[in-house]
């Protein structure tokens, strides 16, 4: 029966026991390829939906790279908890987030808010 380090092996590797030890055997850590580091990077950003572009514009809104980094802590936080919907609250502006796909649905800012009432929302999020 072939033995390494101590232990018995219950088979005769190909190339025999010696093969096992030599350093090529060892597992190596992998880098990631390009590909994955893109979609890993692209599956993290926040994405927005037309219609919150179009808000953007057409409600003349403007959001700091400062914000979109809270934005995305507090899409973290809700998806760590089970959201899908959730209104983020980000100073006076509010987010309607699809938390699954990473994407603002809509928003607004406080002024905005028609009604005051916000509807098809599972979570909130005060950030």
């Amino acid at each position: 029966m072939a033995e390494l380090e101590g232990v018995n092996l219950p088979f005769v590797p190909i190339g025999g026991v010696d093969a096992l030890r030599s350093p090529a055997a060892k597992p190596t850590v992998k880098t990631k390829s390009l590909f994955e580091e893109l979609l890993e990077n692209e599956i993290s950003n926040l994405k927005f939906s037309g219609h919150a572009k179009s808000r953007l514009i057409s409600k003349n809104i403007d959001i700091t790279a400062s914000e979109i980094v809270r934005l995305e802590n507090a899409v973290d936080k809700a998806a760590a908890k089970g959201a899908r919907d959730s209104l983020i609250m980000l100073d006076d502006k509010a987010f309607i987030v699809s938390v699954q796909n990473r994407t603002v649905v809509t928003m607004m800012q406080k002024g905005q808010m028609e009604d005051n009432v916000i509807t098809n929302i599972d979570s909130a999020v005060f950030a």
